[in-house]
């Protein structure tokens, strides 16, 4: 769109709401009146400034979006269309020298005031403006709806639904969730998988808009994209498999606490916007970008309430040992998201064990089920331990490490009680591996999470897929704006 001429001569742009544009109105007058060639533009009321004749309103910001106004009042000085000079703010020796009026202010109450935030820079603004102007960037294709037709229909009859009503991705949205990165729109993400897509920001940016997300959690949706499109974290098996699981995104450092994450009371389940709307957003690109959708690659026999969103922060200023992120190899304080496949969760219920031998011996008690009592080294899972069973552990003074060596003497179990057939369960191990001592998961398993409600003696386990190169590895990422 052309950008609007401004008349030769001072040319202000003032708002009504705004501090110093209602002390300089009486300024501006007193210009007009001594002769000077004035134009006054208006963002918000085209009746301000009063003292003015012939205020010019520019409520639809088209002057001042075109012309970069950032701060009003700004006062410039135009010659044959075109901008020679500018200040912001009030200063009586500044706008003096300006305009060239040596009196000018004389009774003026203050010889200084700052200026205020332009409404065309307003963060609620810049996408809608620069969609109205003609702005936008975004490279992909528009979808044009029909006059009658109904916009949340219209995107299940599309397919691009995972069974829950999506926002409509326009321009405005899409746009303002873009200003959420410093990433370039055109930048490629990842290669997403199973149809082996290339996801851009942009691309990306549209399924974060659908799943309701707001711009801050842009980042944590681009790292977690990247953790699970690695060969490591192996998404497309993990969509192949019957089994139940699904992407699960733990998130910590500043940024967590930065965009209002959940890591306490019913952080495994919904409430919590950012919590529910990073995973929905993850799954979605897998969906429409990469083609993973239930019936197709996605082969689940049941899959679960967490291929939705499985999405969670956990609680480091409560807990007694260093964080994921960091026990994983970042700085400490380093934004980070870590991704893992998982379903569940299943509860662990101790409420009389104070003391930690007790307490690691019935966590392991319930983690020796997953999947089945009888199958050692098969499925993966994680522990997310709840603050009142982390205080026994605290107050023992066991680290991290402590409690996976004791959880893994537990979970190293004897074999001829594994065998198939024994006990009347025909699942289990072949009688050649009968005499031995397994683990239960594989190396470096289970994580250990620091999360949940203060309330309530409880921790709960996320049973995993099949873990290492057969499988699914975790995969820590730093979270980059």
């Amino acid at each position: 769109m052309t950008s609007p001429t401004l008349p030769d001569g001072l040319v202000a742009v003032v708002k009504r709401d705004c501090h110093t544009c209602v002390l300089i109105a009486p300024i501006l007058a007193e210009l007009a009146d001594s002769g000077a060639d004035l134009a006054v533009y208006t963002q918000d009321d085209p009746a301000f400034p009063s003292q003015v004749p012939g205020v010019i309103d520019d409520t639809d910001l088209d002057v001042s979006y075109h012309h970069d106004i950032e701060t009003v009042p700004s006062l410039l000085r135009v010659k044959n269309g075109s901008e020679t000079g500018r200040i912001v703010g009030w200063s009586r020796d500044q706008w003096r020298e300006f305009t060239g009026v040596e009196d000018l202010a004389a009774d003026a109450e203050t010889d200084f005031s700052p200026g205020c935030g332009s409404l065309s820079v307003d963060p609620s603004m810049t996408a809608l403006l620069a969609v109205r102007f003609g702005g936008s960037s975004l490279a992909s294709r528009r979808v044009e709806l029909a006059m009658l037709e109904d916009e949340m229909e219209a995107m299940f009859d599309r397919d691009w639904s995972d069974g829950l009503p999506l926002v409509p991705p326009t321009q405005r949205r899409v746009m303002a969730m873009l200003d959420g990165t410093e990433r370039e729109p055109s930048d490629i993400v990842a290669t997403v998988p199973p149809d082996l897509t290339e996801a851009s920001v942009e691309k990306v940016a549209i399924n974060a808009v659908m799943a309701g997300a707001r711009p801050e959690y842009f980042p944590v949706i681009l790292t977690a994209l990247e953790a699970v499109c690695t060969d490591e974290f192996n998404m497309h098996g993990l969509l192949a498999t019957t089994y139940f699981s699904g992407p699960v995104v733990v998130v910590n450092g500043p940024i967590a606490k930065a965009i209002g994450m959940n890591s306490g009371g019913n952080c495994l389940g919904q409430g919590n916007r950012a919590n529910m709307t990073i995973g929905r957003a993850l799954q979605l690109v897998v969906r429409n970008i990469g083609g993973g959708r239930p019936g197709g690659v996605d082969r689940s026999a049941f899959g679960s309430p967490g291929k939705l969103s499985f999405c969670f922060a956990e609680d480091e200023d409560g807990s007694p040992w260093e964080p994921l992120s960091v026990e994983r190899g970042l700085a400490p304080g380093t934004s980070a998201v870590t991704v893992f496949a998982g379903h569940g969760p299943s509860a662990i219920v101790d409420q009389l064990s104070r003391q930690p031998e007790s307490l690691v011996a019935s966590m392991a008690s319930v983690m020796v089920k997953t999947g089945n009592p009888k199958l050692l080294r098969g499925f993966d899972a994680s522990l997310v331990i709840g603050p009142e069973h982390s205080r026994i552990f605290r107050e023992a003074g066991w680290d991290k490490a402590r409690v996976k060596a004791e959880l893994g003497e537990h979970l190293t179990l004897n074999t001829d009680a594994m065998l198939r057939g024994v006990d009347g369960i025909d699942e289990g191990l072949p009688a050649a591996l009968a005499g031995q001592r397994l683990p239960k998961f594989g190396k470096g398993m289970p994580l250990i999470i620091h999360a949940g409600g203060g309330a309530g003696m409880f921790s709960a386990i996320i049973e995993g897929w099949v873990g290492g190169p057969m499988g699914s590895i975790p995969v820590t990422r730093e979270v980059r704006p």
